[in-house]
């Protein structure tokens, strides 16, 4: 028989249950923008502000084509999570051999495209012309690299869906702790390594990525984890169609969802390129930073979607309620607990990537501080999207973003430039991610969430009722339920 899952999130205390099931995912945005960050400096000091602002180029794309193919991972996380809730084992399973072969399998085809399609896309974004070759080489690679970064991730994230943190946390350790240990290596040459230069820091990354993945197959295999399916379980990789279904109407709204962000993204750093290699240089550094700041509210999000989903499976209301009061909560803390010492410290964290007495430097240092109080806001969108995207309500939030990214920050970047010159763009942040809160927080109290549902996969063991109370999210709500009983750990079969 298979491991049952290590974690129940519909019982306890729900401000202890988040914390603890937030806390690994935590700590694995951090080691990621760590990484990103050693790789960075290895790059921007030692081969120069070009190659940082060409790096900063590539991700861009890259960030586009993960969230290409986000929501599917996202949609079957939500299935998982909502079948471990109502106790549904097999339909979790049949969700994870389906979601594995269609999600895994269009990576794939779009990794192929990307390949060959590198530069055309890099001078789509009008990257500077002595910048292009350098994110050319560094993208080719990465484009071999995303089947495995894909496959890592919905791994991730399948394992996340039944209860289970802390085993990818674990893995993504070794993946950074490879990707920095490779990194030098690649790029300078040293021992038995090629001297490959700026493509070296893509060529890290595809081998760490590869050694995590094959680790954490071979983990899941041994412990005969939940999820894992073997070769007695090949039936269940035929994608199920009641579950492709929803994958695709579920998942491709919510893939949708990351890819305006990272076409927003796009948009900005078009702009952003039209002020020369300097800004490029700041702004790669400022992002650097930010990758920082908006951890906490992202790994809150990703905690409360799924203790939501496990709960909506449970038909636990209340404790869904009770969710999202805390993860807003829990946003404000830690998101706001960041931000101001990175705003008395930005002179030192800057010069990590940029020369202090740079001209880039100080152009980092005025991003900074105009744009980093935007995530404090954003942060309470991704908490309340997350809740309401566990019952299958996925348009709205969809709706929400393209008002906050494509109604607001862009043209109000594009509009007042004239006027503002390059500030329009820093402050198109703070004002689109405020109009975004507002709207996230109007959905939760009066929209039709909690009526939604997933498709027929849906596996939620108890209806919404017609009526329940819609209790707004309020960031001095008490997280805990003081008449939840401790959390009882499901055993190993």
């Amino acid at each position: 028989m298979p491991a049952r899952p290590t974690r129940s999130l519909t019982e306890g205390p729900i401000g202890r249950n988040l914390l603890l099931f937030s806390l690994p995912i935590l700590g694995g945005n951090i080691a990621q923008s760590l990484n990103g960050s050693v790789n960075a400096i290895w790059v921007g000091r030692f081969l120069g502000e070009s190659s940082l602002a060409a790096i900063a180029n590539a991700n861009n794309i890259m960030f586009f084509l993960l969230g290409s193919v986000f929501g599917i991972g996202m949609a079957a996380t939500i299935l998982i999570g909502q079948a471990i809730g109502a106790g549904n084992i097999a339909q979790a399973r049949k969700v994870m051999g389906s979601s594995a072969s269609f999600f895994i399998g269009l990576s794939i085809v779009i990794a192929s495209c990307g390949v060959w399609l590198a530069r055309h896309l890099l001078a789509a974004m009008a990257t500077p012309a002595e910048l292009l070759p350098l994110a050319e080489a560094y993208l080719r690679v990465i484009f071999l690299a995303m089947p495995l970064m894909y496959a890592f991730t919905f791994l991730s994230a399948a394992l996340r869906g039944a209860g289970d943190s802390k085993t990818p946390f674990r893995f993504l350790l070794v993946s950074v702790v490879l990707d920095i240990a490779f990194n030098p290596l690649l790029i300078f040459g040293i021992g038995p390594f090629p001297k490959l230069g700026i493509a070296g820091s893509a060529w890290a990354t595809l081998l760490a990525q590869g050694i995590a993945l094959l680790g954490l197959l071979f983990y899941m295999r041994h412990k005969r984890h939940v999820l894992w399916l073997g070769r007695k379980d090949m039936r269940l990789f035929v994608p199920d169609l009641a579950v492709l279904r929803t994958l695709i109407t579920k998942g491709v709204p919510m893939g949708l969802q990351m890819v305006l962000v990272s076409m927003a993204m796009i948009a900005m750093m078009t702009l952003v390129n039209r002020f020369g290699t300097d800004t490029v240089a700041a702004y790669g550094a400022a992002l650097q930073i930010w990758n920082y700041v908006q951890m906490p509210a992202m790994a809150v999000a990703a905690a409360a979607s799924t203790m939501a989903a496990q709960n909506v499976g449970a038909g636990h209301w209340d404790r869904v309620d009770a969710t999202a009061r805390t993860g807003v909560l829990f946003n404000f803390l830690m998101t706001g607990a960041l931000i101001l010492p990175l705003i008395l410290l930005d002179r030192w964290t800057l010069s990590l990537f940029l020369d202090s007495a740079s001209a880039a430097h100080e152009i980092a240092r005025h991003i900074n501080h105009i744009a980093i109080w935007s995530f404090l806001f954003f942060g309470v969108m991704f908490v309340l999207s997350g809740v309401v995207r566990s019952t299958g309500a996925v348009i709205p939030p969809i709706i929400m973003l393209v008002i906050a990214l494509w109604g607001i920050r862009v043209p109000f970047a594009n509009l007042l430039q004239p006027t503002l010159g390059a500030d329009a763009v820093w402050w198109s942040f703070p004002v689109s991610s405020l109009c975004s809160m507002l709207m996230a927080m109007a959905y939760y109290r009066w929209g039709g969430w909690r009526k939604a549902r997933m498709g027929a996969a849906d596996t939620r063991a108890i209806a919404v009722p017609s009526e329940v109370p819609a209790t707004p999210p309020s960031p001095v709500a008490d997280p805990a339920d003081p008449d939840c009983k401790p959390d009882d750990a499901l055993q190993r079969a």
